[in-house]
């Protein structure tokens, strides 16, 4: 096995981990009362992201491992573990918001509205690199801004209609 299998491997069993933590706050967070906001976008954020990693795993013969771009990747995932722990039963792929609950202001939300999406942002551009698969960052680093601006804008708006 080589090592950009083996880290493809690591990377798809690290995303299906996530959804399945996102699916079970996302029923803690409407058991206490959450609703979900804007949901007709969520079905383009899955798409594209099963897309970036399908292609990965399709390109992966040709990988040659950049080991600065894996560096970045790797220091990105305890960024993306930092993320998740402060939002805890908060964190979900989806946008949920319990009315009366305030934001969340602290880990890396002192220092940024929307860490995750930095994140992910990010990711999605090292990774490819890291692989030495330059047009999958190009790609869908301008699918995730489309996707992100659309994202955004609804998750903004459904945290100000929330908090009391």
């Amino acid at each position: 096995m080589t090592l950009a299998i083996f880290i493809l491997i690591l990377v798809t069993i690290q995303r299906i981990a996530e959804l399945i933590l996102a699916r079970r706050n996302t029923k803690r967070l409407l058991a206490r009362g959450g609703l979900e906001k804007s949901p007709k976008h969520y079905v383009f954020l899955v798409i594209m992201h099963i897309a970036w990693l399908l292609l990965l795993w399709i390109d992966v013969g040709s990988a040659h491992i950049s080991f600065w771009w894996l560096a970045l990747f790797i220091l990105l995932q305890f960024l993306r573990v930092w993320v998740i722990a402060t939002l805890g039963e908060r964190w979900t792929t989806r946008i949920i918001v319990v009315p009366g609950e305030v934001r969340v202001l602290r880990g890396p939300y002192r220092f940024l509205a929307h860490p995750n999406y930095v994140i992910v942002a990010a990711e999605i551009i090292a990774l490819p690199m890291a692989l030495g698969l330059p047009w999958i960052a190009l790609v869908f680093t301008m699918l995730n801004a489309t996707v992100l601006w659309v994202r955004i804008r609804a998750e903004e708006k459904a945290l100000d209609e929330a908090e009391p």
